[in-house]
């Protein structure tokens, strides 16, 4: 039998207080559960060349694009990207498999009421022809509709009864928290899980803005953000990183252009109107269309919010610099943004936005998903927005039967 090892308690009571010493002092810290960004890792960049270009502050798009025409071009690219998926489940199948069987026995006409204030955009309401034979009518006036299948709550609770003969009760929430209020009979929000998803692609959040996309590049600022909300940590964010980068922000928070609607003073062609007062919505994409680099940061990190502020960007013709939801990739063309996330350093991700600044074949390969058609994901996101809810909205509602759906 072997004799028993005696156990050595000193050493283990001493790392301890140790490591209770560095944690108190604030010398070793751990990622907070709370925090809305993880700590970035090194980012993988494509079609690097073998010995590094020539720095060349570059400001024409357009001779950008050719210069990675002639080097890299479509066919590379269609190779590294062409059978590139993002994850099916993080979108919900718009068209519903193209299977009209579902709906048989349904409505064929449905209509929707929206009740009370919400900032779902008037542009929504009218008559849709929906898929299988549907037909659809979305308004806010029970003067076009006065017997709806279905009314539709935001900023309002649904009633917490429903008898056989009511409309279905329906209530949108597409803030971070999602939360449903338990009385509604289907709960649309952006993810895919919920009964009708709607996420932020669509243009129905700004049908009326400049569209003016430029195809100058500042080169001596290179970065826009705006934001008016100021919360502590996306500031915190977004400070260390601006910190280290030419950049405009012409928002209320950490505003450096000298006050609020300044984008027309630089950019007077991006005016919507010379007779109505302007506002920062107006001209947003038209604005960051000069720069090379969006910064774009969620109020919080969870799973598919995916907000307007990243597709904005998108539209306007610049590279998103993005801190967000971790399966951003789901919803966005491949190579189309840079993910904060995947840098090991705010220092590393400068350094990176810096010399891709600089580097007009490499800024032009985030272009490439939209001149070459590899969108991936990007067409599925865009057909589960805001925009075909009216018709997805009505084809469930058909489904369960409108007024004629069983009480709870």
């Amino acid at each position: 039998m072997l004799p028993l090892k005696r156990i050595n308690y000193l050493a283990p009571m001493l790392a301890s207080a140790l490591l209770l010493l560095l944690l108190l002092s604030g010398s070793l810290e751990f990622p907070s559960l709370s925090s809305p960004f993880p700590t970035p890792s090194t980012p993988v960049a494509t079609f690097d060349p073998v010995d590094p270009r020539p720095s060349d502050p570059f400001t024409d798009l357009l001779s950008a694009f050719a210069r990675w025409d002639a080097e890299i071009g479509c066919a590379r690219f269609r190779d590294r990207y062409g059978g590139w998926t993002a994850s099916a489940s993080a979108i919900q199948d718009s068209d519903g498999g193209g299977d009209c069987t579902v709906t048989a026995g349904g409505l064929r006409h449905v209509s929707v009421v929206v009740k009370g204030w919400t900032w779902i955009p008037d542009n929504l309401d009218g008559f849709y022809s929906c898929r299988c034979g549907i037909t659809c009518l979305w308004t806010k006036s029970e003067a076009v509709v006065d017997k709806p299948d279905a009314l539709l709550y935001e900023n309002a609770m649904p009633p917490r009864k429903r008898r056989k003969g009511d409309p279905l009760r329906v209530y949108i929430d597409l803030e971070a928290s999602r939360k449903p209020t338990g009385f509604e009979d289907i709960f649309i929000g952006y993810h895919a899980k919920d009964d009708v998803q709607a996420t932020y692609a669509g243009k129905s959040f700004h049908i009326s803005r400049s569209y003016h996309v430029s195809t100058h590049k500042r080169n001596d600022i290179l970065v826009y953000w705006s934001s008016s909300r100021c919360l502590e940590q996306r500031d915190q964010l977004a400070k260390s990183f601006l910190s280290l980068v030419p950049h405009h922000s012409f928002g209320k928070c950490l505003n450096n252009v000298g006050g609020l609607d300044k984008a027309l003073s630089f950019y007077p062609d991006c005016s919507v109107s010379d007779s109505s007062a302007p506002h920062w919505w107006d001209h947003l994409h038209c604005s960051m269309s000069n720069y090379k680099f969006v910064l774009a940061i969620e109020n919080t990190r969870t799973e598919s919010y995916v907000t307007e502020k990243l597709f904005y960007a998108l539209e306007a013709g610049a590279v998103p610099i993005y801190f967000g939801a971790p399966n951003v990739w789901d919803f966005v063309p491949p190579n189309s943004i840079i993910d904060g996330s995947k840098f090991k350093s705010i220092e590393e991700l400068a350094s990176y936005v810096k010399a891709l600044a600089d580097d007009p074949i490499a800024y032009a390969e985030y272009h490439a998903w939209r001149r070459c058609g590899v969108v991936g994901n990007y067409g599925r996101t865009r057909a589960a927005s805001l925009d075909t809810v009216p018709c997805r909205l009505c084809e469930l509602v058909s489904r369960k039967g409108g007024r004629n759906a069983r009480s709870l």
